[in-house]
């Protein structure tokens, strides 16, 4: 279960659809983590601790690990992000599970929020 306002998820960019395989096989072999796939361009677990995900779809693939947070009131949330400085880069958009949007936070770190 997800709490608000607190980081539910990790994910780790790859460049392609074999290099989301890759990856997802690498942590597999070595952490013995089990992934759930989401059409080929996105996998998941939860056996990581907070839960990790690889992510090859365009055009919201991040180029670094991305911290994403889960908040029970998506809109609030997106607007308190740009009253506090930050600066969306990806307005909500859906996905398999839920909604999120993509900002940048005032020293340029990107972030990301979802919901249900």
């Amino acid at each position: 279960m997800s709490t608000n306002h607190q980081i539910d998820l990790i994910e780790f960019p790859a460049n392609s659809a074999e290099e989301l395989k890759t990856i997802t096989d690498f942590f597999s072999t070595v952490f013995g983590w089990n992934y759930k796939d989401w059409g080929g361009v996105y996998s998941d677990t939860q056996d990581s601790g907070l839960t990790s995900g690889v992510i090859a779809a365009e055009p919201n693939r991040p180029t670094m690990p991305l911290t994403v947070i889960y908040a029970e009131d998506l809109e609030a949330t997106k607007e308190k992000v740009i009253t506090a400085g930050g600066t969306i880069i990806a307005d909500i958009y859906p996905f398999p599970g839920g909604r999120r949007f993509h900002f940048t936070d005032p020293a340029g770190h990107e972030l990301a929020v979802w919901s249900e």
